[in-house]
């Protein structure tokens, strides 16, 4: 467990600091709440005793005092593109680890490409340790077991629906503006622009969903952290229609609580399969609502990595600096996950 040890969560009143911030808290972490909005946070931090602190990305000092005696820092604050190298900078001054949620492809990337170096001699830099990015590296890392390299994996999102916080729209619209309004396809060992428009296609999920219609190479964050140590040339990613739909259309509402944990009704279904040659492995995992999932996963994470169960330092996606399979495990209740086609055939990695 947390031990009492302070993690600073940078963002921390927003739709999933808060998740995170709660889900630190269940874990005997010490969250120090940090954010522009003082107000907010003093609002969040109300009748808890957790410690607040103002600080903006755009102002360094600011952030080098708000996480000042932390242990680690958990970025939740988008857009990334705007926050991710402030961040990380200040907890490279700070000597701390550095993990954050971000979805947006664009952002990996840049932190990938500006920090591997200086991140390898300073300590652990994780980014998109979340729903998109991290856990669909964990579930394909998992399914390839023992595999060095595969030809093909494909990741495929059986969302029941989804309601989009303004955080998820403002990091899209970002995103969109920094590649011309194009998409990204991962093929041939390489990320390519195009203009044209995505396949409608079927997939077959796992019972019970079944049979879906798709938009295909619905590309998600997956196509940084899995090709970042997985020789994988051609990842695809995929998104049930009507999430699509939800997403795309402008008055869908933001996610409503169903239950004490501040949880939507949104369910998933993600299925994986890997393939090379003529063998297929699989991993399928289900859980509910996309943003909440995201704060075991994280903090899962921070865990792993103040307590050293770390395999690599630098820049690193989640299936390269943790155990894919024992991570999984670790996130029972939340997320059952089932591998098959592997060394671990027939086997659950939750209890």
């Amino acid at each position: 467990m947390g031990s009492g040890q302070t993690v600073a969560v940078f963002g921390a009143y927003g739709h999933t600091g808060r998740f995170v911030v709660a889900e630190l808290r269940e874990r005997g972490f010490l969250p120090l709440l940090t954010g522009r909005d003082a107000d907010r946070l003093k609002a969040l931090a109300y009748g808890t005793g957790s410690a607040t602190r103002t600080a903006s990305a755009d102002d360094p000092a600011s952030l080098d005092r708000a996480l000042a005696g932390a242990a680690a820092v958990i970025n939740c604050a988008g857009p990334f593109a705007t926050t991710a190298a402030p961040v990380i900078e200040a907890a490279l001054r700070a000597g701390i680890p550095y993990l954050d949620v971000a979805a947006e492809i664009e952002a990996n990337l840049d932190t990938f490409a500006h920090f591997a170096g200086r991140a390898r001699d300073a300590g652990v830099v994780v980014p998109a340790m979340a729903f998109f990015g991290g856990f669909g590296d964990l579930l394909t890392t998992a399914a390839m077991g023992d595999w060095t390299a595969a030809d093909e994996a494909h990741i495929a999102y059986g969302l029941s629906s989804w309601h989009p916080t303004a955080g998820t729209r403002t990091a899209g619209a970002v995103s969109r503006e920094r590649r011309g309004g194009r998409r990204i396809v991962h093929t041939g060992g390489r990320l390519e622009y195009r203009d044209d428009a995505p396949p409608a296609l079927q997939w077959a999920f796992p019972d019970p969903m079944g049979l879906r219609p798709v938009i295909g190479e619905f590309t998600m964050a997956d196509v940084v952290t899995v090709p970042s140590h997985l020789s994988i040339p051609e990842v695809r990613t995929y998104m049930t229609a009507e999430a699509a739909r939800d997403l795309a259309a402008p008055d869908t509402p933001s996610p409503a609580a169903v239950d004490g944990r501040g949880r939507s009704g949104q369910t998933f279904l993600v299925d994986v399969v890997v393939r090379s040659g003529g063998a297929e492995r699989r991993a399928v995992a289900r859980g509910q609502d996309i943003y909440a999932v995201t704060a075991p996963l994280v903090v899962e994470a921070v865990d792993r990595v103040l307590t050293g169960r770390t395999r690599v330092a630098g820049v690193a996606s989640a299936g390269e600096v943790f155990d894919a399979a024992d991570f999984l495990r670790a996130l029972a209740p939340h997320i059952t996950v089932e591998l098959s086609g592997s060394p671990a055939e027939g086997r659950s990695t939750t209890s």
